[in-house]
């Protein structure tokens, strides 16, 4: 009768145990993934996205796209040309320049013949002489003029003749056109080519004759005062001559910005914009801008992105702002990646933002409800090979 009884209570807490273990099971899962989130909660308390310095390489003036040398995806290097705009109006403007000099070395030819004319009134000859040196410094300084105007001119030919043989270079290999063009090119370029250089020597001659009028002219006032109407008759054309030597200046330094260089190395990417305009784009539009169009000063012509990421931007939401500061050391690290082990290193907060911002979709909880948050900046370790705009975990230590 024990033992009957002994089983019985032994079998009914058996049935009680088998009862509770599915509970138990259920417990103890539920309570494996509370620690999950706590664990994750602890590891990441906010998530950024890594992100780089981007060029964005727009017009300097008005003008027409005369040549686009890159393409999508292309690497480029710092100061490789880029684009060139069109230079016809600075060609022509350079010709009214040299038209101009050439005016005014017609006006002192009878400007020379006309002091000659007094001078030859004169009881001496210094007066004479001092006319002609005088003359023979201002013919010379017009004759560097002249020079700089046309070298100028030829060398922004060169430059289109220098991209136009590198064109037809990939053409011929390409099959695509005869090597004669190539060649009718390539003599034009090396034709302009010793055009420049042989001016280029007249020029330095120049500049050589016209300290050797100077000198002869201050050998001959150290020797006599300078006749004041000498001054007051070339005063006009010397005034004149300078005007066109700015001038031609500030259309070298106008020639300089119609060839667009990359201002960084980096990779060519699609022209950013808001979310508005991308909204309205037709395809194909928003990538770069292509030969032909059109552009105003200040519209973008293409964006390059630069290899490495620089930093990580992260909000830091409403309860978590307290804890903010500049120079506070955090964990950065990696989310979960398959295969591979996440990268971890510390760093600090270089940057906060001044103000509650809304954050990027790619960091709302749910993709239909937005967030706020106040923006910062992680520096990224050099030890940390990141990609550009992949997120990454933040915590605090």
């Amino acid at each position: 009768m024990m033992k009957k009884k002994t089983f019985t209570r032994c079998r009914s807490g058996y049935l009680q145990v088998q009862r509770l273990l599915p509970i138990l099971v259920w417990v103890a899962v539920l309570l494996c993934i509370v620690g999950l989130f706590y664990h994750r909660s602890q590891r990441f308390e906010v998530i950024g996205i890594v992100q780089g310095r981007v060029h964005q390489v727009a017009a300097p003036c008005d003008g027409q796209l005369k040549i686009v040398c890159v393409d999508l995806f292309d690497e480029v290097t710092k100061g490789q040309t880029l684009a060139t705009l069109d230079d016809e109006l600075v060609k022509a403007q350079m010709a009214a320049i040299g038209a101009e000099i050439e005016h005014l070395m017609a006006r002192l030819i009878p400007t020379q013949e006309q002091l000659v004319t007094q001078a030859a009134n004169l009881e001496t000859t210094h007066v004479a002489d001092q006319r002609r040196f005088f003359v023979d410094v201002e013919n010379a300084g017009l004759r560097i003029l002249q020079l700089r105007a046309l070298i100028a001119s030829d060398r922004i030919t060169l430059e289109d003749l220098a991209i136009e043989v590198k064109v037809s270079q990939d053409l011929v290999q390409q099959d695509a056109i005869a090597p004669y063009e190539l060649q009718r090119v390539q003599v034009q370029y090396n034709s302009l080519a010793k055009k420049i250089e042989e001016n280029e020597h007249l020029l330095e001659q120049a500049k050589i004759d016209l300290e050797q009028a100077r000198q002869r002219r201050d050998e001959f006032l150290a020797r006599q005062l300078q006749h004041p109407s000498v001054d007051s008759a070339l005063e006009v054309i010397r005034k004149e001559a300078k005007v066109q030597e700015k001038l031609l200046e500030r259309l070298l330094v106008q020639r300089n910005s119609l060839v667009i260089k990359a201002p960084a190395d980096g990779i060519v990417i699609q022209i950013q914009a808001n979310a508005n305009v991308a909204a309205l784009r037709r395809p194909g539009e928003g990538i770069l801008r292509r030969p032909g169009e059109v552009v105003l000063a200040g519209d973008l012509i293409l964006t390059i992105a630069e290899h490495q990421p620089t930093e990580v931007v992260a909000y830091a939401r409403e309860n978590q702002v307290n804890w903010l500061r500049e120079g506070m050391a955090v964990e950065l690290g990696e989310l979960a990646r398959s295969g591979g082990k996440a990268q971890i290193a510390r760093s600090q907060i270089s940057r906060v933002g001044p103000t509650i911002e809304q954050m990027p979709q790619r960091l709302w909880r749910s993709p239909a409800v937005p967030e706020w948050g106040q923006p910062f900046l992680v520096k990224i370790p050099p030890a940390m090979a990141l990609v550009i705009g992949e997120r990454v975990g933040i915590r605090r230590l």
